[in-house]
């Protein structure tokens, strides 16, 4: 029997094509995501088109059928006509992005999945998830039946100052056991901070935003909470909101106090659009010492009487686009992290217990 073999000219050949394969691999690797857009009235959509201007993400398309709205942002972003679409569907039908991005109504975001995960295309929203649990697990389904990525981008989660908490509590065991945490997360109101009509036509809506500031803050967190608890859901959830400005926002809730408990430990969510400032904050109290992440760089400690400055490391993600990239191309694994669905499903879970508990005046065990 004849066998091939490989004369020096060949394997000297083979050798070039094999390291210009790895070349191109290296160069497809480190290319900006490929993105389509669905939705356009999600204020949070500017942070996406600045990092567009950056060279950051490669838009394919935006699906947008808001007329006004379109010109508006095509012409604050220099963006070509040529990408925009009435819908996702038509959207779809032209481009094979790496992912969609939905910036839309908390409530349109189980259309986004019904249209991107037939197709094999991974999605993330902007917090929270879903507005219902039956919204939610549907997603989930969707995702598990064509096994896609479906992940939710907060704002939090690319804070330093958290991921060093999460670090310093579970890895370094700094704190011991936790025992409470609270979370204040608000504004002065989205109105009063100057949001577009187009997003506050839905965010006011207690049917496209599922509440108010329940849901436009309390999920961040009911976010974090489940996220330091390893991703146990709490035992039960009990919540009181307020209307302070009725005449401002006269179907939805503008306050929210959320009371989490699980076996060892309790957790509070100050949900708020009447803050005298922006804040998003978090505390953290264990057996052994009080962690507070006063911002997204700013962390003290305290551990009997004084408090004191720690030095604040840079976290492996600090936006949404790099660490989705890393999980499309398999470098991380999301479970139990802050954008996964297995974290975000029971955020709807808890947001969907405290509207309950607000409406029935009565604890509401999950």
């Amino acid at each position: 029997m004849k066998f091939f073999t490989c004369t020096k000219t060949q394997s000297f050949k083979a050798g070039i094509l094999s390291s210009f394969l790895l070349l191109l691999a290296s160069v497809a690797y480190l290319q900006p995501l490929r993105v389509g857009v669905a939705g356009l009235n999600h204020d949070h959509v500017n942070g996406l088109m600045n990092q567009y201007k950056k060279g950051e993400v490669i838009i394919l398309g935006i699906a947008e059928q808001d007329e006004q709205l379109v010109q508006r942002i095509k012409k604050k972003f220099q963006l070509p006509d040529s990408i925009f679409y009435k819908n996702i569907s038509g959207m779809l039908e032209h481009i094979k992005p790496d992912a969609v991005l939905a910036y839309n109504a908390i409530a349109d975001h189980l259309a986004v999945v019904e249209a991107c995960a037939p197709k094999g295309i991974s999605v993330m929203v902007e917090k929270p998830l879903a507005t219902t649990v039956q919204q939610a697990e549907r997603m989930e389904a969707l995702a598990k039946q064509y096994h896609i990525q479906l992940l939710t981008n907060y704002e939090t989660t690319w804070y330093n100052s958290n991921q060093q908490i999460y670090d310093m509590v579970h890895e370094q065991h700094v704190a011991g056991n936790i025992r409470k945490m609270i979370v204040h997360m608000g504004h002065q109101g989205p109105k009063e901070i100057g949001c577009t009509t187009e997003f506050l036509t839905w965010l006011t809506d207690p049917v496209k935003n599922g509440g108010g500031a329940l849901t436009d803050f309390g999920c961040y967190g009911a976010n974090l909470m489940t996220w330091m608890m390893d991703g146990k859901a709490p035992i039960a959830v009990t919540a009181v909101t307020k209307q302070i400005k009725p005449n401002i926002y006269p179907k939805v809730d503008d306050d929210a106090t959320i009371l989490l408990e699980y076996p060892g430990a309790t957790g509070i969510v100050e949900a708020s659009w009447n803050w005298t400032f922006g804040i998003k904050d978090f505390e953290v109290f264990g057996e052994k010492a009080y962690l507070h992440a006063l911002n997204g760089n700013t962390l003290q400690r305290r551990d009997t009487i004084a408090y004191y400055n720690v030095p604040v490391k840079t976290a492996a993600y600090t936006d949404n686009l790099v660490y989705l990239a890393a999980v499309l191309r398999g470098q991380i694994h999301p479970v139990n992290d802050l954008s996964s669905l297995e974290n975000n499903l029971i955020v709807v879970k808890i947001l969907d217990a405290a509207r309950r508990s607000a409406k029935e005046g009565k604890r509401i065990v999950l």
